[in-house]
């Protein structure tokens, strides 16, 4: 049997399935790729939002990832979730000591609104994280906070990816235009200075819980896998189109999408 890929994901928890670590690691087992977890947060959540946070012991933290760090080696890996500025200064101890991919989920506020790390937390993600991300993923009011301006149409989309890049030293970006009112385009602007578009239709409806984390989980799958940035972007597209298409409709707010939908390479 041929080896598996690794795919590691660094984030808090969601009970409900839809978010967090659930959806990464059956956003990576959907793509034929062994996923690992270490929990950050773990989050009291559900389709109708976060009712509470225990944010993990650092000593517990450090634990797992020396767990996971001295025995298996992720092929890429992925951080969601960091709500503590010593968090994120663990975490980035141990990504500088590994040279495979990394996608940044910069998650600051649950699809329901509820506000996920502190602004403390916000400026340690910008100066430890960010530069040595292979990519990142933000929505646009993620976008919004690290360009410091509200994002209206696509001419300021474009200039955020570009500013985003140079202030903060970031390889490739990747803007998810879902909140955008006509079609979802999400906006690649890749290290060589190229902007690549995926487009797809709007699909209306309001089961979109875990998103974010879902699509970002794709690209550390195809990045374990090998696959480019643009290749691995423009899967996660096609995925995450499908999973919200087909979404299974389930609990009583915003409900999850479906992990399993995607029958594409």
């Amino acid at each position: 049997m041929s080896k598996l890929n690794v795919a590691l994901t660094i984030a808090g928890t969601d009970p409900s399935g839809g978010a967090g670590i659930m959806a990464d690691l059956k956003s990576f087992q959907a793509r034929g790729v062994y996923g690992m977890a270490v929990v950050t947060s773990v989050v009291a959540q559900n389709t109708q939002g976060v009712q509470d946070i225990c944010n993990l012991d650092q000593k517990i933290l450090d634990e797992q990832l020396k767990s996971v760090f001295s025995d298996i080696t992720p092929d890429a890996i992925k951080t969601g979730m960091l709500a503590e500025v010593e968090t994120i200064e663990r975490v980035s101890q141990y990504l500088n000591t590994i040279s495979c991919p990394y996608v940044l989920d910069p998650v600051m506020v649950a699809t329901s609104g509820d506000r996920l790390i502190s602004t403390e937390a916000v400026e340690a993600l910008k100066e430890k994280l960010l530069p040595i991300a292979t990519i990142i993923t933000p929505n646009l009011p993620e976008a919004e906070v690290l360009f410091g301006k509200e994002l209206k149409d696509e001419a300021a989309i474009l200039e955020a990816g570009k500013v985003i890049q140079s202030k903060y030293g970031v390889k490739n970006v990747v803007i998810k235009g879902g909140h955008l009112e006509k079609e979802a385009k999400d906006f690649l602007f890749l290290e060589d200075g190229e902007v690549v578009m995926f487009s797809s239709e709007r699909i209306h409806t309001k089961h979109t819980h875990g998103t974010g984390c879902t699509y970002a989980a794709v690209i550390t799958a195809e990045l374990a896998k090998g696959k480019s940035v643009q290749e691995a972007v423009g899967t996660a597209k096609h995925f995450i189109t499908e999973a919200i298409k087909n979404a299974p409709e389930l609990g009583h707010g915003n409900g999850p999408v479906n992990h399993v939908s995607y029958k594409g390479d």
